[in-house]
């Protein structure tokens, strides 16, 4: 009698995956502490929490595994080098939460241009405005958008609807139009009034934008940061926001997160902070993720390529 290939998942998934693990040992675990009894004996496992750290740990815990899948995009919380060791697949979300994140990236945008935060603040206060607090138009203003994986095309697909001229960054220029390479963009800051980052954070994007690149940018622009706080010095773009020396930042991602209650970037001038909600702010992010799941785990069966693969030596 053959074994059944031991796996460990989350019990929130197992209404959506359990009618298809039937030649599967699932143990369903519901709590942090079941999930690292079971790690060191899964051969597949789904072990994505918010609590990255514990995550982490119960990850490197895990030696047996040979394929881990997550939801999450962004994989510098996991023990990548281990798991290349071991040999373990990683499958990620890449791709799977693009375009609600897409959406919020617009949202602030938005948000930023009209400047809807002091609206609202004022609506609280009964305060009725008599002029508008932002008027940057977006309609045929240039943006720029560095990464230009499933959220950057999902962010410029949405911005052509907004007639705004995209300028978009990738490792590896394809010959699209409109897309250049890793040594292009920074020459060109001065021409954007929006500047998105959507890049996976590694040890390469670490910093990316700093304070040369905010010297760069229109002293109007925005930086739009839906990516990780990882990859914007943080002192820099107080410094910035401080001189006046950028429009301002709309920020979904912050180092660290969560941002502590006396953080100076709370009360910057024109900085937006929405708290990393982008990739929750959606109905449909589990049962996206399952039925890849599902579909990776034909795959796997059968030898064949899957479907997000993580490079290790990428990050991403």
């Amino acid at each position: 009698m053959t074994t059944k290939p031991k796996a460990a998942m989350a019990s929130l998934v197992r209404p959506m995956i359990e009618p298809h693990c039937d030649d599967l040992d699932v143990t369903w675990f519901t709590s942090t502490e079941e999930a690292m009894e079971v790690a060191p004996h899964a051969e597949i496992g789904w072990f994505d929490m918010y609590d990255k750290d514990k995550m982490a740990q119960i990850i490197s815990a895990a030696t047996n595994l040979k394929w881990l899948n997550s939801i999450y995009a962004g994989v510098e919380h996991f023990p990548l080098e281990q798991l290349k060791q071991q040999g373990t697949i990683l499958t990620n979300g890449a791709g799977l939460n693009s375009a609600p994140i897409a959406e919020f990236a617009v949202m602030m945008m938005l948000s930023a241009a009209k400047r809807s935060d002091i609206i609202m603040d004022n609506q609280r206060q009964h305060n009725w405005l008599e002029t508008p607090p932002g008027t940057a138009e977006i309609d045929d203003s240039k943006a720029l958008i560095i990464g230009y994986g499933g959220i950057g095309q999902q962010i410029a697909k949405k911005l052509s609807g907004f007639d705004v001229d995209v300028t978009a960054v990738r490792r590896t220029p394809t010959g699209e139009p409109n897309v250049i390479g890793l040594d292009d963009w920074r020459d060109r800051l001065g021409e954007f009034d929006w500047v998105f980052v959507s890049a996976p954070a590694t040890s390469d994007t670490k910093h990316l934008i700093g304070a040369d690149e905010f010297a760069a940018m229109k002293d109007s622009a925005w930086l739009v940061n839906v990516a990780r706080g990882s990859l914007v010095d943080q002192d820099a773009l107080l410094a910035a926001l401080k001189d006046k020396a950028i429009g301002g930042a709309a920020l979904d991602v912050t180092d660290p997160e969560p941002l502590p209650a006396d953080h100076p970037l709370w009360d910057a001038p024109n900085c937006i902070i929405t708290m990393h909600l982008s990739g929750v702010a959606q109905t449909r992010m589990f049962q996206r993720a399952a039925v890849r799941f599902v579909e990776n785990l034909k795959h796997y069966r059968n030898g064949e390529k899957m479907i997000a693969v993580a490079d290790f030596d990428r990050g991403y």
